[in-house]
C-alpha cells in the first residue's frame, strides 16, 4: 500500500511538473501576434499570426504563422498570412476555421494604415481566404466568439480615433451584423473574450480629454455585456468593479467556457508605440499579475500577483486544461521574445 502510495506521489509530482514547464519557444522571436487555438480530430492546436520582429521597427513587421501541436510540443511553420503582415489584429476560431480580423500596416513616415481585413484560415484545408471587410475598420479590438458562429469584435482603433463599435461576424451566413456598442469611453489596446453568452473586457487606452499631450490615457473601466439568446445584436452591458493590478494596455485575455473564466495575463501599465517605447518617451514595462473573472460566482480573482518573467504586448491567450498558453510578446527592456509560457489557472 505505501509503495503504492508512493508511486502515485510521484506520478502527480511529475505531472505537475510538466504543466507548469513552459512549451516549445516559437520558431522566431514576436510580439503584436495574434494568438488562438483550434481542436481538430481531438487535438488542440495554438497558432500564431503576423506580430513585430526583434528590431521593433515598421519594416520588421511579419506575416510569419505558426501551428503548435500541444501533444508533441512542436512549432510547425505553415503558408504566411497574406499581404505584408500587420500588427494590431485578432484572431479568433470557430467551426474549425481562424478568423485574423483588423489591425494596421506601418510604414517609414510614421502612418499607421488602419486595415478592414478579414482574413480567414481553412487548418485542415491549409489554404487562406478573404472574408467580407469589417463595415468599420478597426485595428487594437477584441475578439470573442459565441455558439460557434458569431465573432463578435469590440471596440478598437478606428481612423478618426477610438470606437464603441460592437461588430458581429456571422461565420454561418458570412456576413457582418451591428450590435449594441458599449457604454464605456470608446478605447482600444484593451483586452477581454466571450465565455458562453457573455462579452468580458477591460480597460485600454482612450481619448485624453486634456488635450492632445499624450493624445491617449489609460482607461480603467471594465464591462460585462450579456448576450441576448434569441437575437446576437442585442447586448445587456453592466459595468464590473476594477480588476486586480494596474496593467491597464495590451493584456493577453482568453477565455473557458468550461471553466466559466475569463483570464488576464501580463500588459502594461503604460500607453505606448509598437516599439514598446511610452507616450512619454519612456521605455514600457510589463505586469507580473495574471488574474480572472469568474462568471459562476460574478469576481474578479488574483492568480499570481507576482508571475516570473511577465510580458507585455498581446492579443490573446489560450486557456487549457494543464494552464495558460502565452505566446511571445515583450519582455522588460522592451524585448521582444519567442517563449511560449504556461501559466496556472488558479483554483
Amino acid at each position: 500500500m505505501r509503495t503504492r502510495l508512493r508511486l502515485l506521489s510521484i506520478l502527480f509530482l511529475l505531472v505537475t511538473t510538466l504543466a507548469a514547464e513552459d512549451l516549445a519557444p516559437l520558431p522566431s522571436p514576436l510580439t503584436n501576434n495574434a494568438v488562438t487555438d483550434v481542436r481538430i480530430n481531438g487535438q488542440v492546436l495554438v497558432y500564431s499570426f503576423m506580430g513585430l520582429g526583434p528590431e521593433r521597427k515598421w519594416n520588421s513587421v511579419s506575416n510569419a504563422a505558426y501551428a503548435l501541436n500541444l501533444k508533441y510540443n512542436k512549432w510547425t511553420t505553415i503558408r504566411s498570412s497574406p499581404g505584408s503582415g500587420r500588427l494590431g489584429a485578432t484572431a479568433a476560431s470557430a467551426q474549425q476555421q481562424i478568423f485574423l480580423v483588423g489591425g494596421f500596416v506601418p510604414d517609414q513616415s510614421g502612418l499607421q494604415a488602419v486595415v478592414p481585413d478579414l482574413t480567414i484560415y481553412d487548418p485542415v484545408g491549409l489554404r487562406w481566404y478573404r472574408g467580407p471587410d469589417l463595415p468599420t475598420p478597426v485595428r487594437d479590438a477584441v475578439s470573442g466568439v459565441s455558439r460557434d458562429r458569431y465573432i463578435y469584435v469590440i471596440g478598437g482603433l478606428a481612423r478618426n480615433g477610438p470606437t464603441n463599435a460592437v461588430q458581429i461576424y456571422d461565420v454561418q451566413d458570412r456576413h457582418w451584423l451591428e450590435a449594441t456598442p458599449f457604454p464605456g469611453m470608446p478605447v482600444f489596446g484593451h483586452a477581454g473574450t466571450v465565455v458562453g453568452d457573455t462579452i468580458i473586457y477591460v480597460d485600454g487606452a482612450k481619448k485624453n480629454p486634456a488635450g492632445n499631450r499624450p493624445p491617449y490615457i489609460p482607461s480603467d473601466e471594465c464591462w460585462m455585456g450579456r448576450l441576448d439568446r434569441h437575437d446576437p445584436r442585442k447586448i445587456q452591458w453592466s459595468k464590473l468593479p476594477p480588476h486586480p493590478g494596474a496593467a491597464r494596455y495590451r493584456i493577453a485575455a482568453g477565455g473557458s467556457d468550461r471553466d466559466m473564466k475569463a483570464y488576464f495575463a501580463g500588459g502594461s501599465e503604460a500607453i505606448y508605440d509598437y516599439n514598446g517605447i511610452g507616450l512619454d518617451g519612456k521605455p514600457a514595462e510589463p505586469s507580473p499579475v495574471v488574474f480572472a473573472y469568474n462568471l459562476r460566482n460574478n469576481a474578479w480573482e488574483t492568480i499570481q500577483p507576482n508571475a516570473t518573467n511577465p510580458t507585455m504586448d498581446h492579443h490573446g491567450l489560450t486557456a487549457t486544461s494543464d494552464g495558460l498558453i502565452v505566446v511571445g510578446g515583450m519582455a522588460a527592456g522592451p524585448k521582444v521574445i519567442a517563449n511560449t509560457v504556461v501559466l496556472p489557472k488558479g483554483k
